[in-house]
This record gives structure tokens, sequence and C-alpha cells, in this order.
């Protein structure tokens, strides 16, 4: 599954959970219209009990009757244990069922979720026992691509139990330094502040200095980094600039990959535009040549069905109509680039014939 695929389909399933969490009251709903789905996304047959174990019972000695959701096996063998609760729920001291399963099966990936968070924990602590922290946490409503690359690590197709768990170490420290700075960063502690006066400030540090300082420093941490976004900012407006330069695709594809994709809608103006534009051409060209071609943006009048022989377009769409027709320019070739002339209506279209003629003349 590639990055872009996985993004997609993600984007997908959070439309999808906008617009239904209101409605998904429980438990139940929630597992069959938001987590199946997300499991679904990964590759799982989630209607595959030998793979996607419901309502999966361990021998707990303390816990009779107790069952965690969903098992998930991969080649037979227990590899995740998959704890739901109701999308409402904030999942705050909600691990503790699925620690005690966890901690006696093989499983080594333990999910905790209300079908927009998901809590993904492993035993890097100690081993056999589920970690009191996770090592991913994602909101399906603000993921962030390098979480969908870790995501990907989980799809049924390319799981590696030992490459998510290298990760998984990885995670664990990554997220905890970025919790620190976040932290530092919004309401700097002494020693933060002791450890920044150090480096810069040769006199005594004095309560009051520290005290002095404290705001000086906050205002120059949000100060750098709008800086570092600013920067990546324009380097990214730079980069899009000069692909746009670059990648210039000549307008008659353009129009027929629209076309296909979404389909456009032929209207009666546009065919009654279409015959009196066949009636000025009598006696100028052989009737049966004219054809049309209808896209999204325009409907356009073509020579013997050839979209690079067009004779003139007509923008009907908007709420002032215009046509247009095609120009030589300075080096004698055919350009789309003409300007686009208002029309108050349909009979507008007599005025121009030799317009009309003109553009024929450049395919016969």
């Amino acid at each position: 599954m590639g990055f872009m695929d996985l993004k997609d389909n993600i984007e997908e399933l959070s439309k999808k959970i906008e617009k239904y969490k209101d409605r998904v009251t429980n438990e139940e709903m929630t597992k069959t219209v938001f987590v199946l789905p997300f499991f679904d996304m990964l590759g799982y047959d989630t209607r595959n009990p030998f793979e996607f174990h419901a309502e999966f019972t361990a021998d707990i000695a303390d816990a009779k009757g107790e069952k965690v959701d969903y098992a998930i096996l991969i080649d037979d063998v227990l590899r995740i244990l998959v704890e739901c609760k109701d999308c409402n729920n904030t999942l705050e001291n909600c691990d503790k069922q699925l620690t005690r399963y966890f901690n006696v099966t093989p499983a080594k990936i333990g999910v905790l979720t209300n079908g927009i968070v998901y809590k993904f924990y492993t035993d890097l602590e100690k081993p056999n026992m589920m970690d009191e922290k996770p090592f991913l946490e994602i909101n399906l409503l603000k993921i962030k691509d390098y979480q969908i690359n870790e995501l990907k690590k989980f799809a049924r197709n390319t799981f590696d139990l030992d490459n998510i768990l290298n990760s998984a170490e990885e995670l664990k420290y990554s997220n905890a330094i970025k919790k620190l700075l976040k932290s530092e960063f919004d309401n700097p502690t002494e020693n933060f502040i002791s450890y920044i006066l150090n480096e810069i400030y040769d006199g005594v540090k004095t309560q009051k200095v520290k005290d002095r300082f404290t705001n000086t420093i906050k205002k120059s941490i949000n100060e750098f980094l709008n800086d570092i976004v600013r920067t990546k900012l324009e380097g990214a407006l730079e980069v899009n600039k000069a692909v746009e330069k670059q990648i210039e695709a000549p307008q008659e594809m353009i129009e027929e990959i629209t076309e296909v994709e979404t389909g456009p809608i032929t209207t009666d103006e546009e065919l009654q535009g279409f015959s009196v534009v066949k009636a000025l051409l009598y006696g100028t060209i052989e009737l049966d040549r004219i054809t049309y071609r209808d896209t999204l943006n325009y409907f356009s009048i073509t020579v013997d069905d050839k979209v690079t022989k067009w004779i003139c377009r007509l923008y009907f769409n908007g709420s002032t109509k215009f046509i247009r027709f095609p120009e030589i320019d300075e080096e004698g070739n055919k350009t789309d680039r003409g300007p686009k002339i208002p029309i108050n209506s349909i009979n507008d279209l007599y005025n121009f014939k030799d317009k009309l003629i003109e553009s024929i003349k450049m395919y016969d």
C-alpha cells in the first residue's frame, strides 16, 4: 500500500467520521461505522474469523467472562489486540482491560480506540507487560504525514513485527522529546531558563534576572518558530511556482482528462448555439464535418471531431456568456489564448460570421 493511497483512504474515512460522529452514540455503532472500515482500509479481512476474531476470550483467572473486542491473527499467530470504546469516549484510563489481555497472550501490539483516536501499545519497558503509554497515537481527523508512514507498517500485506517494534522505541522517545519541548516552549521551567541564561548571560543569575528574561525567552522562541514556518512556506511557494512553470499541459489534453473524470452536461443553449454556427457556415464547409465536444469549462465547436481543430468555444455555464476564437500568434502558430468576447444572447452569434469563416480557413 503506497503512501498516497493510504492518505487518500484516510481522508475518505475522516470525512465519514465528520459526517456521522454525532449520530454514532454507542460502542457497537462505533465499531461498525468507524473501526471496521479502518482495519478494512489496512487490508484486513474483517469478515474472516480466522484473521479478525471478534469478542476474543483469553484464559484470565480474575476476568471470567471478560472479552477483548478484536484479536487479529496473521499467519495463524495472534499479533494485535483491539479494545474499542464509543466515539464520545476520551480514552482516558480505559486501557486496563486491554492490559490484562496483552499480558497473558502472545500479542505484541495492543490498540485502544474510539474510532477516531487510535493508541498503539507494546512492551518496551518490560517483556510481556504492556507499557502504560502508547508509542504511537493518531487522530484520524488531524493525522500528520509522518503518522501515515508509521500506520503503513500495520498494513496486512506489509506487516513486519520486528520493523514495528524497532520503530516503536524510537517513536516513544521522539514523542517524549516533542512533548517536553512543547511544554518548555509554552511555559519555560526554571531549569530551562537557567540553561539558556548560562549560555548567553555573563552576570549573576539572580531570581530577578531569571524573571526578567522569562518573557524575553518565550518571545524569542515564538519568533524563532515563526521564522522556521515562514521560511518553509516561502520555500514551498517557490517550488510550486517552478513546477507550475515547467508543467504546462496542452489545453486540449487537460479538457479531455477532465471530461473523462467527471463528465460535462450539454445544455439546450449550447446545442442552440451549435445550430446557429452550422447555419452561419452553410456553403463554407460540408455541414456534416462540423461537430462539437462538450467539456466542463466550455462547449467546443470543431471540424471533423478533432479537439485541435476548433472553430469557436462557447462559455455558457456562467452568469455571463462568452465566445472565443482561435488566433494565430506572431510565429504563425494557432493559439487558444484569444480573448473571451462577452455576448448577451445566442442571437449575438450572428454577428460573428466572418470570424467563424476565418477559423474554418485555418483548417481547410
